[in-house]
């Protein structure tokens, strides 16, 4: 038995070695020198204080702000550290009805929008910090975010234009418009 035990110490002495030390100390160092905005977390700062990261998304639930996709977190939205899908399917009730509550919410929020609401609104991500929306979620917000800062609806389609992602290498997902970096870039213009 001792035979067979001494090599198996040793081959998980090197795995745990080379697996659990050497690699992540190379791809964290690596990391931190081909990519170190990435790897820092892409923090978003205004003046020296980090105010988010350009990967997680961020609750703005005042009026004057374009508002981000729902989130599934617990125990408090947008918690990257419990990141989770609600799990709920098309069928849940539970579902149904908080898609109704963010619908009311957006009614409430701009009462003479007509227009249908996008499912990105009212229906959160399978991560539950996804910090874009879709083009269309940002055009739907428009009309309230220009009424309550008092802007001309065609200059906020044109910061939303600006700030619309396109298709990462020209194929690959959807577009899509950071809420956060919009959202910092209407303070800014004002």
């Amino acid at each position: 038995m001792t035979t067979h035990f001494k090599p198996a110490l040793l081959m998980l002495l090197v795995w745990t070695a080379i697996t659990g030390i050497a690699y992540p100390v190379l791809v964290t160092h690596l990391g931190q020198l081909l990519f170190p905005r990435q790897a820092n977390g892409s923090l978003i700062e205004k003046d020296g204080k980090p105010l988010g990261s350009a990967l997680v998304g961020q609750l703005f639930g005042d009026p004057k702000y374009f508002w981000s996709r729902p989130s599934a977190t617990a125990p408090h939205a947008y918690n990257a550290g419990a990141s989770s899908g609600s799990n709920q399917g098309p069928t849940n009730p539970a579902l149904a009805e908080a898609i109704k509550g963010r619908v009311r919410a957006l009614r409430d929020a701009d009462p003479g929008n007509p227009a249908p609401v996008p499912a990105d609104l009212v229906t959160a991500s399978g991560s539950g910090l996804d910090p874009h929306i879709s083009p269309a979620a940002a055009a739907y917000q428009v009309a309230r975010v220009a009424r309550v800062r008092n802007l001309a609806e065609t200059k906020l389609r044109e910061l939303v234009a600006q700030h619309t992602e396109g298709r990462q290498f020209g194929f690959l997902g959807e577009p899509r418009v950071n809420v956060l970096m919009l959202n910092l870039a209407l303070d800014a213009a004002e």
